[in-house]
C-alpha cells in the first residue's frame, strides 16, 4: 500500500495540498493516480483564477477517464505546472511530487479541515 506523506492534507475527492505559509501546493494522491491509469492529458486553470474550497479547476484525462481536479481551500491561483502540459504521465510516477498549482489561500482555517495522512489511509481502506 502506497503511503501518504504526513506533511500533506488531503481531501474525500483525492487531492492533496502541501502547505507553505499562506500558500499550497496542490496535486493529486497516489490512489488517485491509480484509479486513473495512464495520464494522458491535464487541462489546469489560468494564473489569477480564483477558486472556492471545492470548486473544480481543471481537468485530468487517462486513457479510461476525464475526471474533474478539485480545489482543497478558496484562494487564488499564482503558480500552474505547465511541465504537466508535455509530461502529464509525470503525475503517475511522482503523484506526491507532482504539483498542478500553487494557491494563495483566502481562509486558512479551511486546511485544518482537511485529512491527515492517516485519516486520508482509512478512507481509502
Amino acid at each position: 500500500m502506497a503511503s501518504y506523506p504526513t506533511n500533506l492534507k488531503y481531501t474525500k475527492d483525492h487531492e492533496w495540498i502541501d502547505l507553505f505559509g499562506e500558500k499550497g501546493k496542490v496535486g493529486i494522491t497516489d490512489y488517485a493516480q491509480a484509479q486513473l491509469g495512464d495520464v494522458v492529458y491535464v487541462e489546469l486553470p489560468e494564473i489569477g483564477a480564483k477558486l472556492k474550497q471545492g470548486q473544480s479547476f481543471g481537468t485530468i484525462e487517462s486513457v479510461k477517464a476525464v475526471s474533474e481536479l478539485y480545489s482543497p481551500v478558496s484562494g487564488e491561483v499564482v503558480e500552474v505546472n505547465a511541465a504537466l502540459k508535455d509530461k502529464p504521465e509525470t503525475v503517475n510516477k511522482d503523484p506526491h511530487g507532482s504539483w498542478m498549482i500553487v494557491m494563495k489561500m483566502t481562509n486558512a482555517g479551511e486546511a485544518e479541515a482537511l485529512l491527515s495522512a492517516a485519516q486520508y489511509g482509512e478512507l481509502i481502506k
